[in-house]
């Protein structure tokens, strides 16, 4: 890699690295997204499709689908997005302030962090997974779908925090497409491999539900593989080396990264407890039709993180070169951009919201549950994109107090308010009233920060 000018302190930054710092924000932002958004709406078309080939094994496969759904995008959320993103601004930070030594020691910690987190999830999923699910309403029959799903995705766990890590190091060097095209191989292969496992055909045994799970670890396997590889290769503007583990560069990471996390957790423990509150005043047609317009909202998730890992890389090197003002107009045209994307899907949602339930199930009550969800939340869904935006470029700045805080105020609202309105009578459309405030004033209160300019105060 050629290097054509001087950093402050006589750094010497690569070429990537100076089209990251001074080609124009809403082109450069928009070449590093399409990829990665290419990529995202692809996985998450294959997480639809998957479910479209669950919903044929009846309401109770829906259902324990839907229980084990925040569990498992709580480990993507946290292994691509929260710790992910932590990777990604640590090496961003470091390249901009023309640290390559640093920023190639920070792939072997990027690895050990990943998979020691990922032990410890799979071990937790592996040993309370039935007392998790009870506590989230599951009985019978969808207590089984559950477990039967959630004991070989979270097998396979550990690759997936290899493949996520692994990604989110080229990312953070301003690389969105080499992570892209490995996802892209790796979703072709699975669409055809989940029908295979879950009805069978041939000498391949029908694994039911279980085998929508058992096709994800091929996947995780081969992405892992593949971008190892390119990283050992010496291909990467960050090297892998083998180098003396030290806490300050954990800490670059963690401190972004487990803030993130926490951030993550809770977006998932709201929509888990939101789940267990319609199964407790609706019953389980109820649970898969909220799940199933939940899914759409998750979504969302993977569809910002296309735009949000560029804000990361852009955010993160700019603000360790020193350029702050550009960061921060780097943030608030991602948000604009984000709040555009998400609210025309959640205005159509709530204008069409059977269209989308009826893809998955016939089953009335499901329809009439998740109609319900999508016509009261859907518009708030440019809120939750905004606010999701603008926390992908805080972790670039390595500043997450206030997404922390905005995603405290959501929980709060959410389970707080809606618990009161069925307590009060409200039912689901009072639990469903206070799920769509909770977004819009996540984004709102993550708006107002960042514009603000609190990344650049000193934290108290």
């Amino acid at each position: 890699m050629t290097t054509t000018e001087a950093a402050p302190g006589n750094a010497i930054h690569s070429a990537r690295t100076l089209r990251l710092l001074n080609d124009p924000i809403v082109p450069t932002l928009l070449r590093l997204a399409w990829p990665n958004m290419l990529i995202m709406l692809a996985q998450a078309s294959t997480g639809l499709i998957e479910t479209w080939w669950v919903s044929h094994l009846g309401t109770e496969a829906l259902a324990g689908m839907a229980l084990v759904f925040p569990a498992a995008m709580l480990m993507q959320m946290i292994s691509a997005g929260a710790m992910g993103g932590g990777i990604s601004s640590a090496v961003a930070r470091a390249l901009g302030a023309g640290q390559r030594e640093e920023a190639d020691a920070l792939v072997l910690h990027a690895v050990v962090i990943n998979l020691l987190l990922g032990l410890v999830f799979s071990a937790v999923m592996l040993v309370w997974g039935r007392p998790i699910y009870r506590a989230l309403g599951a009985t019978s029959g969808e207590l089984d779908a559950a477990l039967a799903y959630s004991d070989v995705v979270f097998a396979g766990n550990l690759l997936l925090w290899l493949m996520n890590g692994l990604a989110s190091v080229i990312r953070g060097t301003g690389n969105m497409l080499v992570p892209a095209l490995v996802t892209i191989v790796g979703v072709a292969l699975l669409i055809p491999l989940s029908p295979l496992l879950i009805f069978g055909w041939g000498p391949v045994p029908a694994l039911g539900i279980a085998g929508a799970g058992t096709a994800l670890v091929p996947f995780y396997a081969g992405g892992a593989a593949a971008l190892a590889w390119y990283v050992l290769s010496g291909r990467n503007l960050a090297h892998f080396r083998w180098v003396p583990l030290r806490w300050p560069l954990f800490w670059s990471i963690l401190r972004v990264g487990a803030v993130g996390s926490v951030t993550s957790l809770m977006t998932n423990l709201t929509i888990a407890t939101a789940t267990a509150l319609v199964a407790g005043a609706a019953g389980v047609g109820a649970v898969a039709g909220f799940g199933t317009g939940a899914r759409l909202e998750y979504l969302l998730i993977p569809l910002v993180f296309g735009l949000g890992a560029p804000l990361v890389a852009l955010v993160g090197t700019n603000i360790g070169a020193g350029r702050q003002d550009r960061a921060l107009r780097i943030a608030l045209t991602g948000g604009a951009i984000a709040f555009a994307l998400t609210e025309a899907i959640g205005l159509a949602a709530a204008a069409w919201p059977a269209a989308w339930i009826g893809l998955f199930t016939t089953d009335p009550a499901a329809i009439a549950t998740g109609s319900l969800y999508l016509r009261i939340v859907g518009p708030a869904y440019g809120f939750f994109g905004l606010g999701l935006s603008l926390y992908f470029a805080s972790q670039g700045a390595g500043q997450l107090r206030w997404p922390l805080i905005a995603g405290g105020v959501r929980m709060t609202i959410a389970l707080g308010i809606g618990s009161l309105a069925l307590a009060s009578g409200g039912g689901l459309t009072g639990l469903f009233a206070a799920l769509a405030a909770a977004l819009l004033c996540f984004g709102c209160i993550m708006l107002a920060a960042v514009a603000n300019g609190t990344w650049f105060r000193p934290v108290s």
